[in-house]
């Protein structure tokens, strides 16, 4: 698959790095705003064209169009900011280039971009698109469903100069009726990034919990959603969409195990 990515920051980073290290993608092109590419970086490592550049390009100066029709790609992730969308929307969805967001903030008005944008491709949003964040997500949701009375304490933790309550905090929250002013938070030194529901009963409590030990795990998640996304039908996706089959499909395959451990 030929993936384009937007944004070259420390996550952006990453991201190109899980692209570069699987062999069953090829990463064709980075977008960054800053015309400015520092020496030594990971930009030393993309896969030169012809004329022996990086294809690193400025959204200011690269017309979306000619980067599209020059460079041509299957999916573009996009891990740089609320306004690229306006950038390379457009221009994607008119040629069938699936959309992958983690952008953690979209307006309401550009969250109806994407919803129009999904009208002719296919388009994933998803503010933490780690694979085991979106699979707690989908366990603690599945554990209230079965304990809807069980109480419920979210907490998140990172890094100490993170500012506010962390939006997955918030996107579990609002999944489980909990209220954003219920989460607990906690900032310590170098944390990339935890949180755990904790669902308390009179006689027993269980934890979930999930920890990211390198921002290499967003770009695990985002090839994930590439390979799940390659041929589905044009519409709006979660990563919890992509995850229901694949759950589904496996506690089917795990009833009969379960069944011949309790007869």
């Amino acid at each position: 698959m030929r993936i384009g990515l937007f944004g070259f920051g420390k996550t952006g980073r990453s991201v190109a790095r899980s692209i570069l290290n699987d062999g069953s993608h090829s990463l064709e092109w980075v977008v960054r705003k800053s015309n400015h590419v520092s020496r030594g970086s990971l930009a030393d490592m993309i896969e030169p064209n012809n004329s022996g550049k990086n294809r690193i390009f400025s959204s200011a100066t690269m017309p979306i169009d000619v980067l599209l029709d020059t460079y041509p790609v299957d999916a573009i992730i996009d891990f740089s900011s609320a306004e690229s969308i306006d950038y390379y929307g457009e221009a994607a969805a008119h040629r069938d280039v699936r959309i992958i967001s983690a952008i953690s903030n979209y307006s309401c008005e550009t969250q109806e971009t994407l919803r129009g944008l999904s009208t002719e491709t296919a388009v994933l949003w998803s503010p933490n698109i780690t694979v085991g964040v979106n699979l707690l997500i989908l366990a603690a949701n599945l554990l209230q469903m079965i304990a809807p009375h069980a109480d419920v304490e979210i907490v998140e933790e990172h890094f100490r100069m993170k500012k506010g309550v962390s939006s997955t905090a918030k996107i579990i929250a609002r999944s489980l009726g909990v209220t954003e002013c219920d989460i607990k938070s906690l900032r310590a030194g170098g944390i990339v990034g935890t949180h755990e529901v904790l669902f308390g009963f009179p006689s027993q409590t269980i934890r979930l919990r999930h920890e990211s030990v390198s921002p290499e795990a967003f770009g695990e998640g985002a090839l994930f959603a590439a390979r799940q996304m390659e041929f589905v039908a044009p519409g709006l996706y979660t990563m919890e969409d992509l995850l229901i089959p694949a759950f589904i499909e496996n506690a089917r395959k795990l009833q009969p195990r379960v069944l011949a451990v309790n007869s």
